[in-house]
């Protein structure tokens, strides 16, 4: 495998400090590789080198000259790693310096993970622009609210304009609806003016349907595995070097020249490697290189649906080393506890005591029998601290993947809500909030594609149909993911605040968050002086927390009658938060004293604290 170099990346189009393009395409299938300049009508052959590299370099290609790879001479193409495809899939790449762009963001330094509080959203739907430049307008909005990361979901480019991004296939490149490389950067760096991390969702276990032309130029597909979505990425098989080396200068572009400061990992169970280094281990040894090189911290986060710690173990344990993992686990024990049915892979979830599994265990399973999987399921995470694990109430997964996609505002009540509100935001790991859940956005969140061939649309909506089918009814009209209605239906309804409950919602959230960011226990990632109490009979959990000097007793009653629930034995504790009260829209005056005993109202939530925050 040729060089990888932290301080720079080599594939594709790179400028030198001449000025000089720098150019380097691995295609071992070819004999020989031709840049075809579409702006110069210039063709530069280049030279072969070890290893099915071809490379060269020249004063021939200029910033914003549109471009194409050419293979022996049989047709052109897009480069593999091209940053910028204005016309899309199809259409030439365009050369783009991404170290030419001045950074305004000298101050920002990434917040620790366990300061986080992430914030999910798509940037096709989440403003009326659907671009970087609306996410950046969003900005004031944002932080208001109290959020310290935004997260991305996928944005390399895919084909069409519509797409929640898993189809992405040209990782390097920002897709051009959303504005293109410059404004994703304009877009970071207003963020980190404003003391926002960016966190980008990206998918390396496998590559979109249409315009993939990967295996015209090389082999970065494997048939020794398959995944749901296509042909496993060759990460261990003949040549596999080469195209570890694709994604892991992928990787450490989005940190070194876009600023982004953490990466979600798609799926990385379905990265199939069964090398001597892991590929993650290798990213996660390179990230550290990079790390010391800048003195910036990068994180990564992996979404696993093995409950394996040995992805968050340290290399010389012989893990991954990932930062932190998605817990999918604690969303599902909450969403049934909440009251919806227990069916499909919820079905796991239906006994009351898995919720209080998830607050202190992380893992629900953690070496017992799954039901769902019928088999013994997961290992112990107990070693690792509560910040390396990210929660929520519902993610772009858990609402697109309803029957609807339907937000839970639509599926319980103002009250419930606000009962997992405080579920998330309280409990001691990372939290993440999925766009406009923090005002009760009732507007769906569907499952939308832009595909082009007839077949693979067909193809899209009976896959959807089928690997969804436990959750669907046969009465109600299922969405069409192609149709561009089913888009603009997902995307956030911003004139909903000024309903009076929406704006409650959000005043109370931004309460929550207001304690989360001043409360050092709430941030402390500290599971050894944490207790959970589930009352199952009254469907109530009380969770006792203390680090040092401060003290907090959480209750959450999930029934609908009110409960008259024991407190743990305490001194000086106040009412920080009753969501139940008239002040969120509640029937509750006052707010309660901490005795032997409370009543709590049913769907609500009460916090005390020893202190003020």
């Amino acid at each position: 495998m040729s060089i990888i170099k932290v301080n720079r990346r080599s594939l594709g189009i790179n400028f030198s400090s001449r000025g000089e393009a720098e150019v380097l395409v691995w295609a071992p299938l070819a004999q020989q590789v031709t840049i075809v300049n579409e702006t110069s009508d210039e063709r530069i052959v280049l030279h072969a080198e070890p290893h099915g590299y071809f490379s060269c370099i020249t004063a021939k290609l200029k910033p914003y000259d549109r471009y194409w790879v050419e293979l022996d001479n049989a047709g052109k193409l897009p480069d593999p790693a091209s940053l910028w495809q204005p016309e899309g899939i199809d259409g030439p790449s365009q050369v783009y310096a991404a170290g030419s762009f001045k950074w305004r963001e000298d101050q920002w330094a990434n917040h620790p993970l366990k300061e986080t509080i992430i914030y999910e959203l798509h940037v096709g739907t989440f403003t009326p622009q659907g671009t970087f430049t609306g996410v950046a307008g969003k900005i004031p909005y944002l932080k208001s609210l109290g959020i310290t990361a935004i997260e991305l979901m996928p944005i390399a480019e895919f084909a069409g304009a519509r797409n929640w991004g898993y189809d992405g296939v040209f990782p390097f490149a920002a897709h051009h609806a959303y504005g293109g490389p410059r404004a994703l950067q304009e877009m970071v760096d207003a963020c980190h003016q404003n003391g926002i991390a960016v966190i980008l969702d990206v998918v390396y276990n496998h590559l979109g349907p249409e315009g993939n032309n990967l295996d015209k130029f090389g082999p970065y597909f494997t048939d020794k595995y398959k995944t749901p979505w296509g042909k496993a990425v060759n990460f261990d098989d003949a040549q596999s070097d080469e195209v570890r080396k694709y994604f892991l200068e992928n990787a450490l572009m989005w940190f070194r020249d876009f600023h982004i400061d953490g990466l979600r990992l798609d799926a990385v169970h379905a990265i199939r490697d069964f090398g001597a280094t892991h590929f993650l281990q290798e990213l996660r040894a390179r990230v550290d290189e990079l790390n010391d090189a800048t003195g910036r911290s990068h994180f990564l986060i992996a979404e696993c649906d093995l409950n394996d710690p040995k992805y968050l173990q340290d290399n010389s344990r012989n893990g991954y080393g990932m930062d932190a993992q998605w817990i999918d686990e604690f969303h599902h024990a909450l969403r049934v506890a909440s009251g919806r049915p227990p069916v499909g892979y919820y079905s796991d979830f239906k006994d009351f005591p898995s919720l209080a599994k998830a607050f202190k265990d992380a893992y629900v399973f953690d070496g017992q029998y799954s039901g769902h999987r019928q088999k013994t399921f997961g290992r112990s995470a107990a070693e690792f601290s509560a910040d390396r694990f990210v929660v929520f109430s519902q993610n772009h997964d858990q609402v697109g993947n309803t029957m609807l996609g339907e937000r839970t505002s639509e599926l319980v009540t103002f009250e419930m809500l606000k009962l997992l509100a405080g579920a998330v935001l309280t409990s001691p790991y990372i939290p993440l909030l999925f766009m406009g859940e923090e005002y009760g956005e009732k507007r769906p969140f569907q499952y939308f594609v832009s595909h082009q061939g007839e077949e693979l649309i067909k193809a899209v909506r009976e896959g959807r149909k089928s690997e969804f089918s436990a959750f669907f009814d046969d009465n109600k009209e299922f969405p069409d993911p192609q149709s561009p209605d089913t888009f603009l239906r997902s995307k956030l309804n911003w004139d909903a605040m000024e309903d009076d409950q929406h704006g409650l919602l959000l005043a109370y959230y931004r309460e929550l968050i207001r304690i989360r960011r001043n409360s050092p226990l709430l941030s402390s990632g500290n599971r050894q002086e944490l207790s959970v109490i589930a009352l199952d009979n009254e469907r109530c959990l009380v969770i006792d927390r203390s680090v040092g000097d401060e003290r907090m007793v959480s209750v959450f009653n999930f029934s609908e009658p009110l409960q008259n629930v024991q407190l743990p034995a305490a001194r000086d504790m106040r009412c920080l938060v009753n969501s139940a009260s008239v002040r969120w829209g509640g029937i509750v005056s006052d707010m309660v004293e901490y005795r032997s005993y409370v009543n709590v109202v049913g769907c609500s939530f009460v916090l005390f604290g020893s202190n003020d925050v």
